[in-house]
């Protein structure tokens, strides 16, 4: 279990970087729990489709070898996402 987190949480290391760049536009722009969590779900929607249609794909090859589906993989994505994102905002709910 551990082995798969770990898995997971490199597959999502190149997308921290713009989740953070969409967490900074909804603070700005819609801090509300609810369009947060629609826009993440659409993102982590794109970002399986973009995986999918290109190249990227043969990466998820590692993780079926791994035990971790597709479904399984993406859905992790998004609650992780979801819990960064759901933290940010109150955080900033906080000092704002």
């Amino acid at each position: 279990m551990t082995h798969r987190l770990g898995a997971i949480l490199l597959f999502y290391k190149p997308f921290f970087s713009w989740s953070m760049a969409i967490n900074i536009l909804i603070v700005i722009f819609a801090p509300h729990i609810l369009p947060s969590i629609i826009t993440k779900l659409l993102l982590t929607c794109f970002v399986w489709f973009l995986v999918r249609e290109t190249n990227a794909k043969r990466k998820l090859i590692f993780y079926k070898n791994l035990g971790i589906s597709t479904w399984q993989l993406f859905s992790t994505l998004f609650v992780i996402d979801l819990a960064i994102t759901i933290s940010f905002i109150m955080l900033m709910k906080a000092f704002i």
